[in-house]
C-alpha cells in the first residue's frame, strides 16, 4: 500500500505530466514554493528540457517539502500554516501579508490570502521518487526578503542542485511583485 502523501505529489505530478503531453515541443516546467516539488517529481518527463524553480523546494529523492521545513533553522521564519481543516492545510490569514506577500500593498495580500489554494495535507510528507534536476539543466530564482522558505536554504537547495542562480530582492510573492523579472528569468531559462 502507497503512502497517502505519495498519492498527493504523484496526482499534482500526474496532471502536470497530462499538460507536458499536449504540447508539441519541448517544455520548461517553473515552479513556486511546492511547485518545486512537483516539477521535480514530474520533470522526468522526455519533452522536459529545463526547470525553473522560483523560491521553491527542490528536494533530492526520497526528501519532501516537509522534510526540508524540518530543516529550517528555528530562530528563523517559519511558513504559518495553519491546523489542517477538512483535510487541506492553508496559510494564517492574520499573518499572509507579513509572512507571503510583504512586498505587495495590504488590499492585494488580503485578496491573495483570500484566494489561497488549500493544499492536501499529505503533500508535505510526499516523497520524491526520482529528482529530475540530476539529469534536466535547472535554474533558481532565491527571493531575499522571503518569510516562507528562508533565502539560506534556498541558496543551499539552489547550490545543490547546480542551478543557475539569480537573487532578487522580493517576498515569496515574487510572481506578483515582480513579474517582469520572474518573466525574464523563465524566458532566460527557456533560451538555453
Amino acid at each position: 500500500m502507497r503512502e497517502v502523501g505519495a498519492v498527493a505529489i504523484e496526482g499534482d505530478a500526474q496532471a502536470t505530466r497530462q499538460i507536458i503531453d499536449a504540447q508539441d515541443g519541448p517544455v520548461v516546467l517553473v515552479g513556486h514554493s511546492y511547485g518545486g516539488a512537483v516539477i521535480t517529481e514530474a520533470g522526468t518527463h522526455p519533452n522536459v528540457a529545463a526547470l525553473v524553480y522560483v523560491c521553491a523546494f527542490a528536494p533530492d529523492k526520497g526528501e519532501s517539502v516537509g522534510s526540508l521545513i524540518a530543516g529550517f533553522p528555528a530562530d528563523g521564519p517559519q511558513p504559518p500554516i495553519l491546523p489542517p481543516r477538512d483535510g487541506f492545510l492553508f496559510l494564517d490569514r492574520d499573518k499572509f501579508h507579513a509572512s507571503f506577500a510583504a512586498d505587495l500593498p495590504a488590499e492585494q495580500a488580503a485578496f491573495l490570502a483570500d484566494a489561497q489554494v488549500p493544499w492536501n495535507v499529505a503533500a508535505p510528507a510526499a516523497a520524491i521518487t526520482e529528482a529530475s534536476w540530476r539529469t534536466k539543466p535547472s535554474w533558481y530564482l532565491v527571493t531575499t526578503e522571503d518569510q516562507m522558505i528562508p533565502p539560506p536554504a534556498q541558496r543551499t537547495m539552489a547550490g545543490r542542485i547546480g542551478a543557475t542562480q539569480s537573487e532578487v530582492t522580493a517576498s515569496h510573492s515574487v510572481y506578483v511583485s515582480q513579474p517582469e523579472t520572474v518573466a525574464t528569468f523563465i524566458a532566460q531559462a527557456a533560451d538555453r
